[in-house]
């Protein structure tokens, strides 16, 4: 009796997947990086400032015991970065704080690439206008190495998140880790970006 052999069924060949770019990012690398290389005046494509990371961070102050205020604001930030954050924890006792060493005094996480551009579009066009008497964000909140940072008092401003959701506040800082050589130029590269600052008096 003849061997009769059964062919394995033909894959089907699928094209490969296109890997996404965020909107800023495309922006940043196809417009923004030689616009800024020329208004700045730089020699060199690699002295143009350019954004590293995002950290965001709640402080938890009294609140640190307060199993609530913790889940409230774990859920803030993973719903807002899509990233699960780290707590962050006392490096030294405080009787006046009534602080001990190895306490959790708040929630820190890092946004890079895809995630870093996302967050940092919502932010700027989504989240900003939506503040109340919202004239701008604060000139004068870079420090020495040129980062920037903004602090928000809730999070009802983000529209990731339902109204039961953002019923017990808290408040969170965002900092901007800028390489650049000055200040002037991290500046110049938040402003390609779209962030709103205010306007100084002259």
């Amino acid at each position: 009796m003849a061997e009769t052999t059964t062919k394995k069924p033909a894959v089907k060949k699928t094209e490969k997947s296109i890997a996404y770019v965020s909107r800023l990012k495309a922006l940043y690398k196809d417009t923004y990086a030689a616009e800024l290389q020329k208004e700045l005046k730089l020699t060199n494509p690699h002295q143009v400032p350019r954004l590293e990371k995002i950290v965001i961070n709640v402080g938890l102050g009294r609140a640190k015991d307060d199993k609530k205020v913790i889940e409230t604001a774990k859920n803030t930030l993973r719903k807002i970065t899509g990233q699960e954050p780290v707590e962050t924890v006392a490096k030294k006792s405080i009787a006046g704080f009534k602080l001990r060493d190895g306490n959790m005094i708040g929630l820190k996480l890092t946004l890079r690439g895809e995630r870093m551009y996302e967050f940092m579009d919502r932010l700027i066009n989504i989240v900003l206008p939506r503040l109340r008497d919202f004239h701008g964000v604060s000139n004068k909140a870079f420090d020495k190495s040129g980062n920037f940072s903004i602090g928000l008092t809730d999070q009802s401003v983000f529209p990731e998140l339902t109204f039961e959701e953002t019923t017990t506040a808290h408040g969170m800082q965002a900092v901007f880790v800028i390489k650049a050589a000055e200040r002037e130029h991290s500046k110049a590269l938040l402003i390609k970006f779209g962030m709103p600052f205010e306007k100084e008096n002259k």
